[in-house]
């Protein structure tokens, strides 16, 4: 039995994305989105706001490029990965990311279109 592995984020753009295109031509987004939540700790309302490192890879990159800067809300759904890498030192370091497969911008009406943005709609558009 195979398990799931699905994240779903609603929260805002903590900069705005960075793209790099690898040798290959292929297109890669990375940003950092807040995600807030209000708990309340001994009577006193808080928001807590977690962060996470978000990736989008080809044609989804393309589009977030164009549409995505710091401060949008947007709705973003993909899954969990872990990858390892080595710092300058040689050292051994783990990151966590969500690997977007899509996402919709949310917002006022002058904010966006309300188009949603998918790695589904267009077949160039695939997550690694």
């Amino acid at each position: 039995m195979s398990g799931i592995n699905k994240v779903v984020l609603v929260g805002h753009l903590g900069k705005d994305p960075e793209f790099r295109q690898l040798e290959n031509q292929v297109a890669v987004v990375s940003f950092p989105l807040a995600t807030s939540e209000i708990i309340n700790n001994k009577g006193v309302r808080e928001e807590q706001t977690e962060w996470h490192n978000i990736v989008m890879w080809r044609g989804l990159a393309e589009v977030a490029i164009k549409y995505l800067s710091k401060g949008k809300l947007i709705y973003l759904e993909g899954k969990l990965r872990t990858r390892q890498f080595e710092d300058k030192n040689g050292v051994k370091k783990y990151t966590t990311e969500i690997l977007a497969e899509n996402f919709t911008l949310l917002g006022r009406n002058s904010d966006f279109t309300g188009e949603k943005f998918s790695s589904e709609k267009d077949p160039s558009v695939k997550p690694i």
